[in-house]
């Protein structure tokens, strides 16, 4: 089984680009520290419940949400990925 924090990371990441803004100016508009929420979304950290479900306030999701592992979001994960590198290169 994947590790909880991965899992609320990617989940954290993919819910970020749903909101159109990139990290720098999703984390800034509700004044969040970045290099903490890289390290978040990267799965290095844990975080409490309480931060949890401030993100889930902000971005308008419910808090269980950031442990669902479905192989559909997943799968929409690594094609947001794959365009990402696609832009870059």
């Amino acid at each position: 089984m994947e590790e909880v924090k991965k899992v609320v990371g990617r989940n954290l990441k993919y819910f970020r680009f749903q909101t159109g803004l990139c990290q720098e100016k999703f984390y800034e508009k509700y004044k969040l520290n970045p290099k903490y929420m890289a390290c978040v979304e990267r799965g290095e950290i844990n975080v409490s419940i309480e931060f949890l479900n401030n993100l889930s306030e902000i971005l308008e999701k419910d808090i269980t949400d950031f442990f669902n592992t479905s192989e559909e979001r997943i799968i929409k994960e690594k094609r947001i990925d794959s365009k990402k590198e696609s832009y870059m290169t």
